[in-house]
Protein backbone atom coordinates (compact mmCIF):
# COMPACT_ATOMS: atom_id res chain seq x y z
CA UNK A 1 0.00 0.00 0.00
CA UNK A 2 1.65 3.24 -1.04
CA UNK A 3 2.38 5.94 1.82
CA UNK A 4 -0.20 9.12 1.54
CA UNK A 5 0.55 12.25 1.37
CA UNK A 6 1.28 14.36 4.76
CA UNK A 7 -1.64 16.32 4.89
CA UNK A 8 -0.62 20.10 6.08
CA UNK A 9 -2.79 22.57 7.76
CA UNK A 10 -3.75 25.34 5.11
CA UNK A 11 -3.56 28.88 6.25
CA UNK A 12 -7.17 29.51 5.98
CA UNK A 13 -8.97 27.04 7.59
CA UNK A 14 -10.90 26.45 10.58
CA UNK A 15 -12.11 23.18 12.03
CA UNK A 16 -15.16 21.69 11.13
CA UNK A 17 -17.59 20.75 14.31
CA UNK A 18 -17.55 17.14 15.25
CA UNK A 19 -19.96 14.82 17.03
CA UNK A 20 -19.02 11.79 18.60
CA UNK A 21 -19.84 8.31 20.14
CA UNK A 22 -18.42 5.15 21.79
CA UNK A 23 -19.62 1.56 21.57
CA UNK A 24 -17.97 -1.49 22.49
CA UNK A 25 -15.48 -2.18 19.55
CA UNK A 26 -15.98 1.17 17.82
CA UNK A 27 -15.74 4.57 18.05
CA UNK A 28 -17.67 7.13 15.96
CA UNK A 29 -17.13 10.48 14.58
CA UNK A 30 -18.96 12.38 11.87
CA UNK A 31 -17.58 15.46 10.79
CA UNK A 32 -20.11 18.27 9.86
CA UNK A 33 -19.68 19.82 6.59
CA UNK A 34 -21.91 20.94 3.67
CA UNK A 35 -21.00 19.12 0.88
CA UNK A 36 -17.51 18.36 1.13
CA UNK A 37 -14.98 18.54 -1.24
CA UNK A 38 -11.58 17.43 -1.96
CA UNK A 39 -11.48 15.30 1.02
CA UNK A 40 -8.42 14.22 2.36
CA UNK A 41 -8.53 11.89 5.65
CA UNK A 42 -5.62 10.20 7.54
CA UNK A 43 -6.23 7.43 10.04
CA UNK A 44 -3.32 6.38 12.02
CA UNK A 45 -3.30 4.64 15.11
CA UNK A 46 -2.93 7.52 17.73
CA UNK A 47 -4.71 10.70 15.62
CA UNK A 48 -6.81 11.30 12.80
CA UNK A 49 -6.14 14.48 10.26
CA UNK A 50 -8.95 15.69 8.28
CA UNK A 51 -8.83 18.39 5.36
CA UNK A 52 -11.37 19.31 3.02
CA UNK A 53 -13.63 22.27 1.52
CA UNK A 54 -17.31 22.71 1.49
CA UNK A 55 -19.69 23.68 -0.96
CA UNK A 56 -18.77 27.47 -0.26
CA UNK A 57 -14.79 26.88 -0.52
CA UNK A 58 -14.54 27.34 3.39
CA UNK A 59 -11.30 24.75 4.19
CA UNK A 60 -11.92 22.93 7.14
CA UNK A 61 -8.75 21.14 8.74
CA UNK A 62 -9.17 19.21 11.97
CA UNK A 63 -6.19 17.06 13.72
CA UNK A 64 -7.67 14.74 17.23
CA UNK A 65 -5.44 13.19 19.00
CA UNK A 66 -7.13 9.85 20.33
CA UNK A 67 -7.77 9.16 23.74
CA UNK A 68 -6.51 5.28 23.38
CA UNK A 69 -5.40 3.48 20.18
CA UNK A 70 -7.18 2.43 17.27
CA UNK A 71 -6.80 -0.18 14.41
CA UNK A 72 -6.18 1.16 11.23
CA UNK A 73 -7.02 -1.21 8.83
CA UNK A 74 -10.38 -1.74 10.26
CA UNK A 75 -11.00 2.09 10.22
CA UNK A 76 -12.58 3.85 7.67
CA UNK A 77 -14.36 6.96 6.31
CA UNK A 78 -17.26 7.99 4.28
CA UNK A 79 -18.42 11.17 2.75
CA UNK A 80 -22.07 11.79 2.52
CA UNK A 81 -23.82 15.06 1.13
CA UNK A 82 -23.49 17.10 5.20
CA UNK A 83 -21.02 14.75 6.74
CA UNK A 84 -17.69 12.88 6.84
CA UNK A 85 -18.78 9.61 8.68
CA UNK A 86 -15.08 7.87 10.33
CA UNK A 87 -15.28 4.71 12.12
CA UNK A 88 -12.65 3.90 14.60
CA UNK A 89 -11.93 0.24 15.66
CA UNK A 90 -10.75 0.33 19.18
CA UNK A 91 -7.54 -1.87 19.51
CA UNK A 92 -9.20 -2.92 23.45
CA UNK A 93 -12.70 -3.81 22.40
CA UNK A 94 -15.01 -3.49 25.64
CA UNK A 95 -13.27 -0.46 27.02
CA UNK A 96 -15.16 3.34 27.44
CA UNK A 97 -14.01 5.87 25.76
CA UNK A 98 -13.77 9.15 28.53
CA UNK A 99 -13.26 11.19 25.76
CA UNK A 100 -12.53 11.27 22.37
CA UNK A 101 -9.01 12.86 22.80
CA UNK A 102 -6.17 12.27 24.60
CA UNK A 103 -5.67 15.78 25.85
CA UNK A 104 -8.47 16.69 28.61
CA UNK A 105 -9.50 20.39 27.69
CA UNK A 106 -12.03 19.90 25.11
CA UNK A 107 -12.00 21.88 21.68
CA UNK A 108 -15.48 23.42 21.50
CA UNK A 109 -15.98 22.25 17.99
CA UNK A 110 -16.15 18.42 19.38
CA UNK A 111 -19.20 17.28 21.37
CA UNK A 112 -21.02 14.33 22.67
CA UNK A 113 -23.30 13.05 19.99
CA UNK A 114 -26.37 12.34 22.97
CA UNK A 115 -28.80 10.86 20.32
CA UNK A 116 -26.63 8.00 19.62
CA UNK A 117 -24.18 7.66 22.68
CA UNK A 118 -25.32 4.51 25.16
CA UNK A 119 -23.58 3.86 28.69
CA UNK A 120 -23.19 0.28 27.29
CA UNK A 121 -20.19 -0.39 29.59
CA UNK A 122 -22.54 -1.05 32.59
CA UNK A 123 -25.39 -2.99 30.39
CA UNK A 124 -25.21 -6.82 31.59
CA UNK A 125 -28.09 -7.89 28.92
CA UNK A 126 -28.68 -6.47 25.40
CA UNK A 127 -32.21 -4.88 25.94
CA UNK A 128 -31.81 -4.10 29.39
CA UNK A 129 -32.00 -0.40 28.95
CA UNK A 130 -34.98 -0.69 26.55
CA UNK A 131 -36.86 -2.88 29.61
CA UNK A 132 -35.69 -0.41 31.93
CA UNK A 133 -37.17 2.19 30.11
CA UNK A 134 -40.91 0.38 29.09
CA UNK A 135 -40.63 -0.83 33.03
CA UNK A 136 -40.77 3.18 34.04
CA UNK A 137 -43.50 4.00 31.34
CA UNK A 138 -45.14 1.69 32.56
CA UNK A 139 -45.11 2.90 36.29
CA UNK A 140 -45.44 6.40 35.29
CA UNK A 141 -48.86 5.81 33.58
CA UNK A 142 -49.82 3.87 36.82
CA UNK A 143 -48.83 7.25 39.10
CA UNK A 144 -51.08 9.31 37.12
CA UNK A 145 -53.84 6.80 37.08
CA UNK A 146 -52.84 7.59 41.14
CA UNK A 147 -52.15 3.81 41.22
CA UNK A 148 -55.96 2.98 40.64
CA UNK A 149 -56.26 0.18 37.35
CA UNK A 150 -58.98 1.17 34.91
CA UNK A 151 -62.69 0.75 35.46
CA UNK A 152 -64.27 -1.49 33.07
CA UNK A 153 -67.68 -0.10 33.67
CA UNK A 154 -66.44 3.25 32.73
CA UNK A 155 -66.17 1.70 28.83
CA UNK A 156 -69.92 1.73 28.72
CA UNK A 157 -71.88 4.22 26.57
CA UNK A 158 -74.23 4.62 29.16
CA UNK A 159 -74.57 7.74 31.61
Amino acid sequence: MPNKPKILRPEESQPARALWFDRKKYVTLNFLVQRPKDVQVDIQPDKIILCCKNETDDVFYNEIHFYDTIEIHDSRERVYDRTIHVLLRKVKPDYAWPRLQKDEARPSWISVDFDNWRDWEHEEDEGKEEFDRYADMLQEMSSSNKGAAPDMGDLSDSD
